[in-house]
């Protein structure tokens, strides 16, 4: 087969490839799409068949009486602080914890990671009632401390980001020992920028697991002002049923955050996934 007849063909399986893709995209987008229309409709056009794809009246009143009627606003930062704060400490504690667990040998530190690690094959509802206890003699119910520091404790920060540090040359960190760096500035100057794609795919995907976390932010948050927006729409939505355009609004909302997050973070998940997968 000649080189011209090849690169045809190549140019041709490289159309009908990007035509399915295409497709598959559009067919991903289109609940995203559906959700924001819907919200602009009123609830009988939502059910309405056939459906209406574009509202032919649009109506902001549904995300009026979310922000007027309910503590939507509160529920938002109760959300984003929750997450964020979250996931910094989970960054934070982690990245230490796997620097240590991959490039510090210490006693029993197989041993321990083993065990450690272990604990992510123990689903988060069966701790949800001793879980709940130890937040209850802390005095941490309806509080930001009883939402955030449970889900800190988790494993799998360190289980990712290990993976990237054990990718790092140990002669980086020997080198750094020989100009006389501490373990700290080692860690925090040399070792980190090289892990920043590791961090980033963990920073979404840990925001996005903390921000969906319903069943324990419904059974910690209990006060109204307290519940975070998942838990918040979804009581809106029970109290408001059927009023299924103010359903898709509050879905809308909590919805916006993350794929900002997403979008402001995409680089650094997409090398941070793909770290590795090249083999030299």
């Amino acid at each position: 087969m000649s080189v011209t007849k090849r690169k045809k063909k190549m140019e041709k399986f490289d159309f009908v490839s990007n035509v399915i893709i295409t497709l598959f995209a559009v067919l991903n987008l289109f609940p995203l799409y559906w959700l924001f229309t819907s919200s602009l409709k009123n609830s009988s056009d939502v059910v309405k068949m056939p459906p209406d794809w574009w509202p032919k009246s649009i109506t902001f009143s549904n995300y009026v009486d979310i922000f007027q009627n309910q503590p939507a606003l509160r529920w938002t930062f109760n959300s984003i602080y929750v997450s964020g704060a979250t996931t910094i400490l989970v960054i934070v504690i982690g990245s230490m914890a796997a620097y240590a667990f991959s490039k510090i040998n210490f006693k029993f530190s197989n041993l321990i990671y083993i065990i450690f690690v272990s604990s992510l094959m123990i689903p988060k509802e069966i701790m949800i009632v001793p879980l709940f206890r130890i937040v209850q003699n802390f005095d941490m119910v309806n509080a930001y401390g009883g939402m955030i520091w449970p889900n800190v404790a988790g494993a799998f920060g360190v289980f990712l980001l290990k993976g990237f540090f054990d990718t790092t040359p140990n002669a980086l960190r020997e080198a750094a020992r020989i100009d006389g760096a501490s373990e700290w500035r080692t860690f925090t100057r040399i070792m980190l920028p090289i892990v920043k794609p590791g961090i980033g795919a963990l920073f979404i995907l840990n925001f996005v697991q903390v921000w969906n976390d319903y069943l324990w932010q419904l059974v910690v948050g209990q006060e109204k002002l307290m519940k975070t927006l998942m838990v918040g729409t979804a009581t809106l939505m029970q109290d408001l049923n059927p009023n299924f355009a103010y359903k898709m609004a509050g879905a809308t909302v909590a919805a916006i955050p993350m794929l900002i997050i997403f979008i402001l973070f995409q680089r650094y998940f997409t090398s941070g996934i793909t770290a590795g997968a090249v083999k030299e």
